[in-house]
């Protein structure tokens, strides 16, 4: 694997407020380096220079030129804005060219998938990145997996990946990417008569009571015309009237 050389400068004042702007208004962006049994070392690199190499191979071995000499070393964390998403940090790791290490590499499907051209199903690819384990010099620049044979309701899964000298760290039964049929959307049908019966507001009746009603209610109302009295109502009547003379 080729290496590519980059410059390195001292962090001077770093934690210093007002430092960081400086740098990043030079196009300098803060970084450390650390690893192998070595002190950290808190360093500017050239943002530009940074953005080819992500570009190109994000696992790429860089040889690290500063004033303390050559360091090899991966790119081990990128840190981003959350607003722009512009790189505002990275971490390096010093590595070995005879040590294997650990590393993500992005998976890229190659091929027209059957399942999806000729079935009408659709591609879901579940892993984009995998976990692998190998020499710094045999880190493959991606996994190409072909799906042209995939079928609907088919997937193929970690075991089924080849990665050349590279080990696959991740669970072998995972699935990385799978065919399945479209999913149709249920329009529930109204019910008959429901939506009529839905349309009409419920009606509540509200006003004064008829005056037969409100009569009848209060106390010592009297009857309605041509209606019998009451069984207590008569009696007391006829208490009142005198008896007849003999």
């Amino acid at each position: 694997m080729k290496q590519t050389l980059i410059s390195a400068a001292p962090r001077i004042k770093a934690g210093v407020r007002g430092t960081l702007t400086a740098h990043r208004a030079a196009d300098q962006i803060p970084a450390v380096i650390y690893g192998q049994d070595k002190k950290p070392m808190t360093i500017v690199v050239d943002y530009k220079a940074m953005c080819a190499i992500i570009r190109n191979d994000p696992n790429a071995i860089i040889t690290m030129k500063s004033e303390n000499g050559e360091d090899t070393v991966i790119i081990k964390a990128i840190q981003r804005h959350p607003l722009t998403d512009k790189y505002t940090h990275f971490d390096f790791q010093r590595i070995s060219l005879k040590e294997k290490i650990k590393v993500k590499v992005a998976v890229k499907l190659v091929g027209e998938c059957y399942g999806a051209k000729v079935q009408g199903g659709l591609v879901e690819h579940t892993m984009r990145v995998l976990n692998v384990s190998c020499l710094p010099t045999e880190i493959p620049h991606e996994i190409e997996l072909d799906i042209t044979d995939l079928h609907m309701n088919h997937s193929l899964r970690i075991k089924d990946i080849k990665a050349g000298k590279a080990e696959l760290l991740d669970s072998p039964e995972q699935i990385v990417v799978s065919v399945t049929a479209p999913k149709e959307e249920k329009v529930e049908e109204p019910v008959a008569g429901a939506a009529a019966e839905g349309a009409q507001p419920e009606v509540i009746a509200k006003g004064k009571k008829e005056e037969g009603e409100e009569g009848a209610a209060k106390d010592g109302a009297k009857p309605a015309a041509g209606a019998k009295p009451a069984a207590g109502a008569a009696g007391k009547a006829d208490e009142k009237k005198p008896a007849p003379k003999k």
